[in-house]
């Protein structure tokens, strides 16, 4: 089929963030007395907010999640990204591809916090791209795996969400572009950090690509 818009994940499809934020999660859930290993953070957590983890995080910390550690976390996350932060191979030339094909029509639908989209997007050079069609699931009813981000994006460009292409590298993420009625394709480098292939199609994409190279073919 063919589609009229493309409404993309942030972290870990246009820009290469998830080892550098559970990097610091990990290490402050050491601090609070959780002792998790990195690759075991990076299965618990990814595609996930933190918030949506707190009664987990409480029983092996013993400690609430508060708003004041929370703060801590972001402010931490957000000294390493600025510092460390690079786009996904390939992002920028697809990106670049599609935005004009679709005359624009495409969105940035995350689960994470509206500054850190926005702030990755503009360090990576993405930003202009979609300026005033960034959405963020904090500022939604419910985030992934939840639709609301991915509807809320495909009816500000004003394209029926059914005729929406979603790009998601995590299970949490497909599974949101599915229950928003989209045709889901997901991104599976070989690197650390993104759902397996097997476990993105079993969520329901129809294709699983393993570099961004691949994207603008699949427009039809």
């Amino acid at each position: 089929m063919r589609f009229e818009a493309i409404l993309f994940d942030c972290d870990g499809v246009l820009v290469d963030s998830e080892a550098i934020t559970n990097g610091v999660l990990c290490a402050m859930l050491n601090e609070a007395g959780w002792a998790l290993a990195p690759d075991e953070c990076m299965r618990l957590f990814i595609g996930k907010t933190v918030r949506s983890e707190a009664a987990r995080i409480q029983a092996h910390t013993g400690k609430p999640l508060t708003d004041a550690w929370m703060a801590e976390f972001y402010q931490r996350r957000n000294v390493r990204l600025e510092a460390e932060l690079q786009a996904i191979d390939g992002a920028l030339d697809a990106v670049a591809a599609v935005h004009a094909r679709l005359a624009g029509r495409i969105a940035c639908a995350s689960g994470a916090d509206r500054y850190k989209v926005e702030m990755q997007l503009e360090k990576v050079g993405l930003a202009p791209y979609f300026a005033g069609r960034v959405f963020s699931g904090h500022e939604m009813p419910a985030t992934k795996p939840a639709p609301d981000v991915y509807l809320a994006a495909a009816a500000a460009l004003g394209v029926p969400p059914q005729r929406c292409l979603v790009v998601e590298d995590t299970v949490t993420g497909v599974t949101a572009g599915v229950a928003a009625g989209a045709t889901v394709v997901g991104l599976s480098p070989s690197a650390v950090g993104h759902g397996s292939p097997e476990a993105l199609r079993g969520a329901g994409a129809v294709h699983v690509m393993v570099h961004l190279s691949e994207l603008p073919a699949l427009l039809g």
